[in-house]
């Protein structure tokens, strides 16, 4: 008898964030396929009856090639197992769940496709930028910063040219720390130096981070902890300034009770980080 595969999104890192349906999938689990990124609170809530394989590949490391990854999600439910491959965010954004939904597709694979909030809202939420405004931004852009060569990057900054000449919102995924890199693909995209923009790491979490610069000061940033998103355009003026630092300093971590506190009284958050 095959299983099932659901690609579900785990969001930015607040558990409290989780849908009411990828909630069900993990308690009912057979087995789970999670990325790095997923928050220990959430792998918490995931039955010890099931399987947990960590299939993450961050910060260009490779525990597991994409191949294997496609491999044992087949398996696993060709057995008969209810399978969550959990990813961060969203599935469909910057998750290679087109690479996986083909393997799937290929081996008959019945599966379904759980939506989360994606980074760059989870993150602009949490940091009070609207991403869009009447007066600033009527258009929103998701990019990653990754790229594979130099043909890429200068791919990317004619790609660029078009977002900046439109007056987006761009949203960075994964910009890693070369800040200077980063700053000369928008400013050879046409973007103004004093355009402001906001580094928000490990978003939605008790331990966020947001500091904002510009995109000409964009070098002298602070290596934040990762996750990291960036966001560029003038929408980043609104931002709240309680959420924000400006140049090196650094504000306190806000505390709040999380979900998995909630249904496990007694575990301390901060000793499973």
């Amino acid at each position: 008898m095959t299983g099932k595969v659901y690609l579900v999104g785990a969001g930015p890192g607040d558990p409290e964030l989780l849908t009411l349906k990828a909630l069900r999938l993990l308690r009912a689990a057979g087995a789970v396929l999670h990325d790095d990124l997923v928050a220990p609170e959430i792998l918490q809530l995931i039955p010890s009856t099931a399987q947990i394989h960590n299939v993450g590949k961050r910060c260009g490391k490779k525990k597991i090639l994409q191949e294997e990854i496609n491999g044992l999600m087949v398996a696993l439910a060709a057995s008969g197992l209810k399978v969550v491959r959990l990813k961060g965010g969203d599935p469909l954004i910057f998750g290679r769940a087109g690479e996986e939904i083909e393997s799937l597709r290929r081996n008959n694979i019945p599966f379904e496709i759980v939506p989360g909030v994606t980074s760059a809202l989870g993150a602009a939420a949490a940091a009070r930028i609207p991403l869009t405004h009447r007066r600033a931004s009527s258009a929103l852009v998701l990019v990653t910063a990754h790229r594979a060569s130099d043909r890429r990057s200068e791919q990317d900054a004619s790609d660029w040219s078009k977002f900046v000449a439109n007056g987006a919102t761009l949203v960075l995924y994964m910009p890693g720390q070369n800040y200077s890199d980063i700053a000369k693909r928008l400013t050879t995209a046409g973007l103004a130096g004093e355009t402001p923009c906001a580094i928000i790491s490990r978003a939605t979490t008790s331990y966020q981070r947001t500091y904002r610069t510009t995109v000409l000061d964009l070098h002298r940033a602070p290596q934040l902890a990762a996750p990291t998103l960036l966001v560029v355009g003038e929408v980043v003026r609104l931002a709240d300034a309680a959420t924000v630092a400006e140049e090196l300093v650094l504000p306190e971590v806000f505390l709040k009770p999380s979900l998995s506190q909630a249904l496990h009284p007694g575990v301390n958050a901060e000793a499973i980080a």
